[in-house]
């Protein structure tokens, strides 16, 4: 028999509690933050989806890890147990750590991008896009064009348009230090790539010159969904899938407070040992010994244990099948998603369903804090707020105004979910009179994380 119901593979023995406010004092603590859910008090907040980034639950085996690790400057025993572990999975000759995955970002892109550079990629993300432009550098996204619809029922959405990499190679060969490939497709929806896609740019990369690297944040799902949806892979091992999508990379940035299950840390990791070496004298700069990297002997615990846990096929199954039933649930309440449901995030598509909000008057953003005073539910907004501003200081609307439901990883129960569906059922009888919102104050980059912001009346 096949039951339906979704079990999580895990007992809870430790609990945190959570405070319940009334609706009049999420209002005054959304004002207090200036309309920015980021500058919450966590206490105010009872259930947490702003970001499954460094905030779920670590396994007794990682505590245990943890317990035992060695907290040496150099050549710390911590350090070997976990580049044993990345390299076991990646296939990667050398393994640099860093405290998270901008810190890789940064660290790789010092090290190999240069001013009017071009960087391709099926689609950035906030901190990648910015540590690139930083560098005076141009950020291009190419996702596939699937991609723009948000309706559009596509196995491997996320995947990269190679006729537009190749395109762009042939112009700028001479200006591309690198191609990235985000899996899974973060700002696109979370949405999967398909192996046969990372084949076929590692291939164009190869045929160019040009080195290809991952962003892996999210390598686990990516490799469930490979095995779920992809012909010829059904029969095989995440962990085995997960090996061959790095075989087809010269190197990855790692942000291992996604998939790899701990609440810090993240890895660069290459092949190019010239590169290697530039990239670990200019972590020595900022980060820390290139056996520590900016962490402690117990995070590098917790990774080199969490890479593996997320490989776990239960547990992968009782993820993507939990966001796949939230997803289904607000279908059929009638509230437009980016379908189908990704691998760690519902993205509402707020510009569909708060259509009388002007897109210059951020609907995503708007609906982000009625979600907090509703229900004091945080999420967050990937739209003209996180992407609009470019770097000349010009504004540009995003062609998506999405709201992210990012579920932190063995934190929430059914019940938790439920609620979120109950709540977003409820604002789904009131969405017309939800207000836009204009910024007051914002910094020149990464404006959404500390930007100030008022609701048009």
């Amino acid at each position: 028999m096949q039951f339906q119901t979704i079990i999580e593979p895990f007992r809870i023995r430790q609990v945190q509690s959570v405070r319940s406010t009334t609706r009049e004092e999420r209002e005054a603590a959304l004002k207090q933050s200036g309309n920015n859910v980021f500058l919450l008090k966590a206490e105010d907040v009872l259930i947490d989806l702003l970001t499954d980034s460094g905030t779920g639950a670590m396994s007794n085996e990682q505590w245990a890890g943890m317990m035992r690790s060695d907290e040496s400057y150099a050549g710390a025993d911590s350090y070997y147990r976990f580049e044993s572990a990345v390299k076991d999975i990646t296939g990667f000759e050398h393994i640099i750590p860093t405290h998270q995955g901008r810190a890789a970002e940064r660290i790789l892109f010092s090290a190999a991008v240069n001013e009017g550079d071009v960087v391709p990629n099926n689609t950035h993300f906030d901190t990648t896009r910015a540590n690139i432009e930083a560098r005076g550098a141009n950020a291009i996204d190419i996702p596939n064009k699937d991609a723009s619809d948000t309706q559009a029922v596509v196995p491997f959405k996320g995947n990269m348009d190679i006729n537009e990499l190749v395109s762009i190679l042939e112009q700028w060969q001479d200006k591309i230090p690198l191609v990235m490939m985000t899996i899974t497709n973060n700002s696109n929806g979370g949405q999967p790539v398909s192996l046969d896609n990372i084949r076929k740019a590692s291939e164009v990369c190869k045929r160019f010159n040009v080195p290809f690297f991952i962003d892996a944040c999210r390598f686990a799902e990516n490799a469930w969904f490979i095995k779920m949806r992809e012909e010829g892979y059904s029969d095989k091992e995440t962990i085995a899938i997960a090996r061959e999508i790095f075989s087809l990379a010269d190197g990855a940035t790692m942000s291992a407070k996604k998939d790899g299950m701990a609440n810090m840390g993240g890895f660069l990791a290459l092949n190019d040992p010239a590169l290697a070496e530039k990239c670990r004298s200019m972590l020595i700069l900022t980060e820390g010994f290139p056996t520590y990297g900016g962490l402690a002997g117990y995070d590098l615990e917790s990774v080199a244990i969490g890479l593996y846990e997320a490989l776990r096929e239960d547990y992968l199954a009782y993820r993507i099948r939990t966001v796949e039933y939230v997803g289904e649930r607000l279908i059929d309440a009638g509230i437009p998603i980016l379908r189908p449901p990704g691998g760690h995030a519902i993205y509402i598509d707020a510009k569909a369903w708060l259509s009388h909000i002007p897109q210059e008057q951020y609907p995503g953003w708007a609906l982000a804090n009625t979600l907090y005073v509703e229900g004091g539910i945080r999420t967050s907004e990937i739209g003209s707020v996180m992407f609009g501003l470019q770097p000349d200081g010009s504004e540009s609307l995003a062609d998506k105004e999405l709201v992210r439901l990012a579920f932190p990883r063995r934190v929430y129960t059914q019940s938790h979910i439920d609620y979120v569906v109950e709540v977003l059922c409820y604002i789904n009888t009131i969405v017309n009179d939800v207000r836009g919102v204009r910024i007051t104050k914002q910094p020149s980059a990464l404006r959404h994380f500390t930007a100030k912001f008022e609701t048009i009346c």
